[in-house]
């Protein structure tokens, strides 16, 4: 058999579970490492769906069947070296030698073809239908486990994250007495989930504090804290910068913390050496007034074009300096809350690999947007000093 007919059969026959393409023949010119492509649902329209993994980011394209066909076949001839095609029949792997010679292993299927449905059938880590504890108490779903209309976007969005905590489970980052920080954690949807998900799901010990400056929001989360024995889950009234933790700090969490508040605890988190940041930055001010380049005046002088370089810019420099920390660090397209159409996750892991590369990147980052300091350098070296 031949790859347009497995493609074929796989694609407008509706056969394909999942296909999987790796190791690019030329690296240098493909800046995807990964594509993972899989039948979805839009609208009762199906549409194949392309995956595409960077070392740092994932993008995701939505195609017509007749589309993906050829733009499948052309992937896998010209530019993957290994590809697995999952259908409900057959199992294929494609490998192609740098001489172009191609070898096609067929098995007996492996997988079952999974719901393509993309709109509201996903399957959550917290799934619908059977009652959460926290989700009913925090009004998301009543106590038969269905999901309040109106809050439906917060269920999607404490999946979302939950989601990208998972991911990092298989790196055996996430273990017992792991210790979490969540700063700003307003009236903590997604403090419950953490805790809801190491304890009730993966079975992990955990110490989770939420930390705000509102009084009556924090009374109100210790008293759902405390109605649910969720024993090592505790809400404190505080700020970023002057919270002290004497404890091993694993993870730290920043959702929404406005302007440079973001800034303050990512320098928390560097310093306690945290393992895990995971960070959604709100507004940004900075560097609206600070950011230029010639060679992009015609761009800077609008307004609304600016402030959303400038957004840009203080993420990508949030994001190169927590490299020059030792952090491999990832953009993740998050979802929005009601307040702020601010989509950008900021996820971190520690791994202490070579951090020239990163200091090189930072530095020429800012001489290109003509920077010297930004806040999160003021914030490091001033909680170095103290």
């Amino acid at each position: 058999m031949e790859i347009k007919d497995i493609i074929y059969n796989s694609i407008i026959n509706n056969e394909l579970v999942q296909c999987i393409l790796s190791t690019p023949r030329n690296k240098s010119k493909n800046r995807y490492k990964k594509i993972i492509i899989r039948p979805v649902k839009i609208k009762k329209e199906t549409y194949i769906q392309f995956e595409k993994f960077t070392d740092k980011q994932a993008f995701h394209e939505n195609k017509h069947k007749e589309e993906a066909l050829n733009y499948l076949i052309d992937l896998i001839v010209n530019d993957y070296k290994n590809t697995n095609i999952f259908t409900i029949n057959y199992d294929y792997q494609i490998l192609i030698s740098k001489k172009g010679k191609i070898k096609i292993i067929q098995k007996p299927a492996s997988k079952e073809k999974q719901s393509t449905d993309h709109d509201r059938n996903k399957k959550y880590i917290i799934e619908e239908n059977i009652p959460c504890d926290f989700l009913i108490e925090l009004g998301v779903m009543n106590e038969e486990g269905k999901v309040f209309k109106k809050k439906y976007d917060k269920f999607k969005q404490i999946n979302k994250f939950l989601e990208m905590v998972d991911d990092l489970a298989d790196d055996n980052i996430l273990r017992n007495g792991f210790t979490v920080i969540d700063f700003g954690c307003g009236k903590a949807y997604l403090t419950f989930g953490l805790y809801y998900y190491f304890t009730k799901i993966k079975n992990i010990e955990v110490k989770i504090i939420g930390l705000d400056l509102k009084e009556d929001v924090i009374q109100f989360c210790q008293k759902v804290s405390k109605k649910l024995n969720y024993h090592n889950l505790k809400f404190e009234v505080g700020n970023i910068q002057d919270y002290k933790e004497n404890t091993k700090v694993n993870m730290v969490v920043t959702l929404h913390a406005c302007d440079t508040a973001t800034d303050a605890a990512l320098v928390k988190a560097i310093k306690w050496n945290a393992d895990i940041i995971m960070s959604v930055p709100c507004c940004q001010h900075e560097l609206f007034s600070k950011i230029y380049n010639n060679n992009l005046k015609s761009m800077l002088k609008y307004g609304l074009i600016k402030e959303r370089l400038s957004s840009l810019t203080t993420d990508t420099l949030r994001s190169l300096f927590l490299e020059t920390k030792g952090y491999d660090v990832q953009l993740l397209e998050f979802i929005a809350l009601e307040h702020t159409p601010k989509n950008i996750l900021i996820r971190a892991v520690k791994t202490n690999k070579n951090r020239e590369k990163a200091q090189r990147e930072y530095a020429n980052f800012k001489k290109f947007w003509n920077l010297d300091k930004i806040f999160i350098e003021d914030y490091y070296l001033k909680d170095t000093k103290n």
